[in-house]
């Protein structure tokens, strides 16, 4: 092959390397338009630091990216294939079909915050598939307009790149401009390793916002989401839950139920393990064959954070903010659904005799109508953190359940499907109804520790940040990376009803 100088193979393969850093500059620019979403999908940083790392991160990075991509597609091409005119176009639909993907990905984070990986994409399929098809036209047709005004845009970028080359290069402003960009990556980086090395979250918070940057940390991802306590970590390694984090912020209910059963149904709460098998095992001998016991009911350690999650259908996350407001469940008001019969926490709960759902803090002595509807919980405290207990019923929509399900999944589910109240319950509570769920999950935030569950999978991070994986039903650790979508979407999930503050 004759690459001399004067070669017309040489000269062209030189003009389109020229004419392709000209193309790639106009894109840069382009691409750090879109990524700019990134900035604003999360909360800003705190400091004048941080601030300043998320700008030269944001101006290097994607340039970086950009550059890159060059590299590896339209450049080899250009030296294999030197043909001014399919160079152009086949360089306008490579740089295009990064851009949609850019944009996708930057759309899937501003909804969903990740981005797209193997691990989400059926939920991903699910938020376009609903935006693009299960919405308005208007949307499928804004999309489109999208993608024509970006082809549009890398067609005239390549065309007058070509055509005007020779006053391109006559322009000084580009060095300065790729001296900035090396400078910023030089800082950023510099930056991100001294906040590394001194736990500053302001910084290591924003990992993984950018796409194909770095892999986010549990202990970062929880500094994120306002789940650490930065402060008492430097100093005690402890995780804050405490209402500057956790504000209950009471949603307004639109809907309106009467329950469309005269049927009641009562859920006694044990908090004495001893009371709770006596009991159990004198319903389950007896000749009442209906009832079932359930062995699949993940809940918190902790009684009291139990039979907070099981009257308000909340995790209790938004346990002390509550308490502290003596708030009603708010799905409760305004109907005769609830009554609590408590001896310690929720006395500010009415009990009242004509409630079609009675919560009992149950002991031995409290007698127990096998032919009514009812479900019988052990929330005896135990030292771990989280455990799957065991429960005993006579509904069957309990005892035909899959999977995992927590005490706010089974007052969930009393409203939703039992009382025919399922706006009531998905306006006001955080859980899933185990009738209807095609899969179960869920979240909680425990005595200092996010919880969270994915069918068998039970993901455990605690205060430090350290995670741990464990079988719900067998009980051994697994081994694997942390599912970071899965725990963004619940962390998501269980900030629901905070305040914007606390968020």
């Amino acid at each position: 092959m004759n690459l001399t100088p004067h070669s017309p193979f040489s000269s062209k393969a030189s003009q389109l390397l020229s004419w392709g850093h000209w193309f790639t500059f106009a894109n840069i620019g382009l691409v750090l338009l879109i990524s700019s979403v990134y900035l604003f999908a999360d909360k800003a940083p705190s400091t004048f630091v941080g601030w300043f790392y998320m700008l030269i991160t944001w101006i290097s990075h994607t340039s970086f990216i950009t550059f890159c991509a060059f590299v590896l597609t339209i450049f080899p091409l250009s030296l294999v294939f030197p043909y001014p005119r399919h160079i152009r176009g086949m360089a306008a639909f490579i740089a295009t079909l990064g851009i949609v993907v850019l944009t996708i990905d930057a759309f899937v984070y501003l909804q969903l915050g990740y981005h797209i990986n193997p691990s989400s994409l059926p939920d991903i399929f699910v938020l376009l598939w609903e935006t693009l098809v299960g919405s308005s036209t208007f949307s499928l047709i804004i999309a489109f307009l999208i993608l024509a005004l970006i082809l549009t845009f890398e067609l005239l970028a390549g065309n007058y790149a070509w055509r005007h080359l020779a006053e391109l290069k006559s322009y000084t402003f580009p060095r300065y401009a790729t001296g900035t960009i090396v400078t910023c990556f030089a800082l950023s980086h510099s930056l991100h390793i001294w906040a590394d090395a001194n736990a500053f979250f302001d910084i290591t918070k924003q990992d993984n916002v950018l796409p194909l940057s770095y892999p986010t940390t549990a202990k970062s991802l929880l500094a994120r989401h306002d789940l650490l306590d930065i402060e008492r970590y430097e100093e005690a390694h402890a995780l804050n839950v405490g209402s500057a984090h956790s504000k209950y912020s009471a949603p307004i209910i639109a809907a309106e139920c009467q329950p469309n059963t005269q049927q009641t149904m009562t859920i006694y709460a044990y908090n004495d393990a001893q009371s709770y098998q006596q009991i159990a095992s004198n319903a389950l001998q007896s000749d009442n064959h209906s009832i079932f016991e359930l062995d699949s009911v993940l809940r918190a350690g902790n009684s009291s954070d139990a039979l907070f999650s099981l009257i308000y259908g909340l995790p209790s996350y938004y346990k002390e903010s509550i308490l502290v407001q003596q708030q009603v469940p708010i799905w409760s008001l305004n109907n005769n659904l609830l009554s609590v019969k408590s001896s310690d926490e929720f006395t500010f709960i009415p009990t009242k005799a004509e409630a079609k759902l009675a919560i009992v803090e149950a002991n031995s002595k409290t007698p127990i109508d096998l032919s009514k509807p009812f479900i019988a919980l052990d929330l005896s405290t135990h030292r771990s953190t989280i455990l799957t207990s065991s429960a005993f019923t006579n509904i069957n929509l309990y005892a035909k359940a899959s999977g995992l399900m927590q005490p706010h999944d089974i007052t969930y589910t009393a409203i939703s499907s039992v009382f025919g109240c399922a706006p009531l319950a998905q306006q006001g509570m955080l859980g899933s109804n185990v009738k209807t769920r095609s899969h179960a999950e869920g979240v909680n935030f425990t005595q200092g520790v996010l919880v969270a569950f994915k069918k068998d999978k039970i993901t455990l991070v605690d205060q430090d940040g350290n995670f741990k994986q464990m079988s719900a039903k067998e009980g051994f650790v697994l081994n694997g990376n942390l599912d970071i979508p899965f725990l963004i979407q619940s962390i998501k999930t269980l900030k629901k009803f905070t305040t914007p503050e606390a968020q």
